[in-house]
Order: C-alpha cells, then sequence, then structure tokens
C-alpha cells in the first residue's frame, strides 16, 4: 500500500525525483516579452524537461530574467531580520548541531552521521519537512534559525548541498530535474553589525573559510554561491518582479519535503498576494477590476504554484486547468489577470509553459 501511494505521489505531482511523463540550453539574462493587442503573451524559458532555469518575471514592464537555478546555495536576507534561505530549488537542506565549532565537525561525528538519513528532500519521512524552509515563503521560518548576535547562540549547521541540475533527456512528457548529488557542507553564520560572517568548509575539512556578506536593501536576498566561493547575481531588484518559475521544495503533509517541476511562486516578501479563480460563472476575458475580491488575495507564495495544471497519474500526463486563472496584485497595488495556455511545445516536451496576462485598469 505505502509503495503504491508513494508511486502516486511521485508520478501524479510530477515531482523533481522522477521521470513520469529538448531543449536543455542554459539561458541568461533578460529580454523583452511579445505583448499582444489584449495583453502579453509569456514563454518563460525554464530549459524544457530539466527545468534547469530559475525565470523572474516582471509584469509592469514584460521583462524576463533567467538564472540557472544550481548557481546559488545561499541567500543572505535584506530586510529588517537575520535570516538564511537555502536553495530548494535543487533541493537543499539543513540541520543544527549542538556544536559551535565547525572545525571539529565531520562525516565520523555520531549526531552527523544521525543526521544525514533525514536531512534532505524525498525521503517519505515526515521530519524531513523539518530541514527544509517553510514552503510559503515566512522569513521566519527559514530551515537556518534567525542569526544570534550573540555567537555562542549560533550552532553549525549540516547542509545537504542538493541536486546538481539534471542534464539526461527523459521521455516525451516527461521531466528529469534531478541530477547527481552535489554532497554535505558545514556551515555557522555570525554577526557583525549590520554584516552576516558566513564560516563555511566541506564536511570533513580541518579549517574553514570565512566571508562577510552585507544586506542588499534593493533586494530580497544577497546570494552567495559554494562554487564560486562568491556573491553571485540571482534575483533582479525585489521591486521588479512578481512571479518566478522554478523547481521548488514544499512538503506533503504525513511525507515530508518533496520537490515540485513547473511550479510557480510569487514575489510575497515584496507584497505581491494573489488568488485562484475556478469557477464557470466568469471567464478570463470577461473578467474586470470590478470582479475583484480583496478578501481573497494571499501571500502564501504557493498559491498559484502548481494550481493551474493537474498531476497526471500512473496513465495519464499533466494537463492544463482549463477553467482555472489567477489574479495578482503586485508591491504597486496594479492588478493583473493571469491564464495558462500552455505547458508543452508542439513536440510534447515539457518545460515551455506559456501564459497570458492582462492589467486590470
Amino acid at each position: 500500500m505505502i509503495n503504491k501511494l508513494f508511486t502516486l505521489f511521485l508520478c501524479a505531482s510530477v515531482l523533481a525525483f522522477t521521470s513520469c511523463s529538448s531543449d536543455d540550453d542554459t539561458i541568461t539574462g533578460t529580454g523583452p516579452i511579445d505583448v499582444l493587442v489584449e495583453g502579453a503573451l509569456v514563454s518563460p524559458q525554464i530549459g524544457g524537461p530539466n527545468e534547469q532555469n530559475q525565470v523572474y518575471i516582471d509584469l509592469s514592464t514584460n521583462v524576463s530574467t533567467n538564472v540557472q537555478r544550481d548557481t546559488w546555495d545561499l541567500g543572505f536576507y535584506s530586510g529588517d531580520d537575520f535570516r538564511v534561505t537555502i536553495n530548494g530549488s535543487i533541493y537543499m537542506a539543513a540541520a543544527a548541531l549542538t556544536s559551535t565549532d565547525i572545525d571539529a565537525i565531520n562525516s565520523t561525528n555520531t549526531e552527523v552521521q544521525n543526521l544525514q538519513p533525514d536531512v534532505k528532500v524525498g525521503t517519505f519521512n515526515a521530519i524531513s519537512g523539518t530541514y527544509i524552509d517553510a514552503p510559503n515563503g515566512d522569513i521566519n521560518g527559514t530551515a537556518i534559525s534567525e542569526i544570534s548576535v550573540s555567537n555562542s547562540d549560533n550552532p553549525v549547521y549540516l547542509v545537504n548541498l542538493g541536486n546538481e541540475v539534471g542534464t539526461t533527456v527523459p521521455a516525451v512528457g516527461s521531466v528529469n530535474t534531478q541530477g547527481d548529488s552535489r554532497g554535505w557542507k558545514k556551515i555557522r553564520v555570525l554577526r557583525n553589525g549590520d554584516d552576516y560572517v558566513l564560516q563555511y568548509a566541506d564536511l570533513d575539512a580541518t579549517t574553514h573559510e570565512e566571508v562577510t556578506i552585507s544586506k542588499t536593501p534593493n533586494y530580497n536576498f544577497t546570494h552567495f554561491s559554494f562554487n564560486t566561493n562568491s556573491i553571485v547575481s540571482v534575483e533582479p531588484i525585489k521591486s521588479e518582479w512578481d512571479l518566478n518559475f522554478t523547481v521548488f521544495t514544499d512538503i506533503i503533509s504525513g511525507y515530508g519535503a518533496y520537490g515540485y517541476s513547473d511550479f510557480v511562486a510569487i514575489n510575497s516578501k515584496s507584497e505581491v498576494e494573489a488568488y485562484k479563480i475556478e469557477t464557470e460563472a466568469i471567464s478570463y476575458d470577461a473578467f474586470s477590476k470590478t470582479d475583484i475580491i480583496n478578501n481573497n488575495f494571499s501571500n502564501d507564495q504557493r498559491i498559484i504554484g502548481t494550481h493551474w495544471r493537474s498531476g497526471g497519474g500512473p496513465n495519464s500526463s499533466p494537463a492544463l486547468y482549463e477553467n482555472v486563472f489567477f489574479i495578482l496584485k503586485d508591491g504597486d497595488g496594479n492588478f493583473y489577470k493571469i491564464k495558462f495556455i500552455s505547458m508543452y511545445n508542439a513536440a510534447g516536451e515539457r518545460g515551455h509553459p506559456k501564459f497570458v496576462y492582462a492589467l486590470l485598469p
């Protein structure tokens, strides 16, 4: 029974760890979006069935920004709080250790060995959900606790670096977002005035690197990469994006952390909100600003998520919901209606979403 249930979750949700259903070129930079008379048609370049790109969309300017999703590891929050996020698009996870001495930790440590089976995404064990960032986007729910002004209160963390972006092209209609394991790191984050101080090393290293990372107030986060040992550019300015097409780590109740493909997050940290309309009472074309119900708006970054498509199953492929569209309010108070019109290309390959949207004047 459990194995059948796992298979249902894997295929029905088209999650990141299966090829239940190409263009795998990396696309970077920004570019304009074709504008139609009745609104805008957007084709986010997420990269085909390997879905290697995170694509940020700014509805007010019709501009997209594409970043390969394994180019960053940690995000240091630029708001008032001192919080550090992990890269859920590559299935990272993190757990606090009892030690505050990063150089004393290695793979033979009993606590490390006990934690490693659970500090990962896709275990089907509920406890794995405690080692990821809050999927709803609440900055107070990061896997790494708030960084304290008192160094003695900041422990070492065991960090599962998740997986490389998948490169094997799956069967037509499927996805393959998960490549090889990226291994483990140990980190400790301290504060120095208004800056973060990151200590990091390979799990069995006897010494560590240290870097000071400053907040960047015009952005939600300052991002850091272990691959380059440097700060990297990821998100656009926080007021200049509304949607993020990405692979995403969520939680299945009772089964822990799990990776989803074809996911759309909203920029909830910059006051973007949205809600879903699922009704035959009013069409996308007929919907106007006077039809908006303000109490329906949600700041849960998953409010669009995968709710624009069905998950499919063992004998069916994912498909668009024909009677679903979304209303979005951006940080400037503009209202938009959004409808997804495709998730495949003409050859039937996944990873080619399209949507239309229009400003509601």
